[in-house]
């Protein structure tokens, strides 16, 4: 299994300051569709498929894998994608929360294996480090915050 996590402050010295509001705007509509928030190419169909009162499920096609995701939202707290097919299985959380000075983090946390493939094996190894990587999900919360302020700046948030 894979566990990962990452904790970044949403505002940092210099940077537009998002409320718990805004920010909470930008991961719903990740959420929804994953296409305004990554590289370019990278997410090529993103459609919310079902929705309900708990739950709306949106299927995929990220890094060229088909996928399907069931998305519960705890409105200005926490987005968790439960990956229900595709080549992982597992959660992913995005969480929303004040430190203890009461400055606004968002944290990535995610525990997941890969489909067919051997637990703790070579596969996960590599996926393992990629996620604890400079290029891994640290760096998505920091895009993520990126696109929320353009997004707020071009009036679309």
């Amino acid at each position: 299994m894979i566990y990962s996590t990452a904790t970044v402050p949403v505002n940092p010295e210099g940077e537009t300051k998002l409320t718990r509001e805004q920010i909470w705007k930008g991961l719903e509509l990740k959420a929804r569709d994953a296409r305004l928030f990554l590289p370019t190419g990278l997410c090529t169909r993103c459609d919310v498929v079902e929705e309900s009162a708990t739950h709306f499920v949106r299927e995929a096609t990220i890094a060229g894998s088909d996928l399907r995701e069931i998305i519960t939202l705890e409105p200005q707290s926490k987005v968790t994608f439960f990956q229900a097919t595709g080549p992982r299985e597992g959660a992913i959380v995005n969480e929303l929360f004040e430190d203890e000075d009461g400055a606004l983090q968002l944290k990535f946390y995610c525990y997941i294996g890969l489909r067919g493939k051997q637990p703790n094996g070579p596969e996960e190894q590599i996926e393992q480090t990629q996620f604890d990587s400079d290029k891994g999900y640290k760096s998505a919360l920091l895009s993520t915050l990126k696109r929320t302020r353009e997004l707020l700046a071009e009036g679309k948030l």
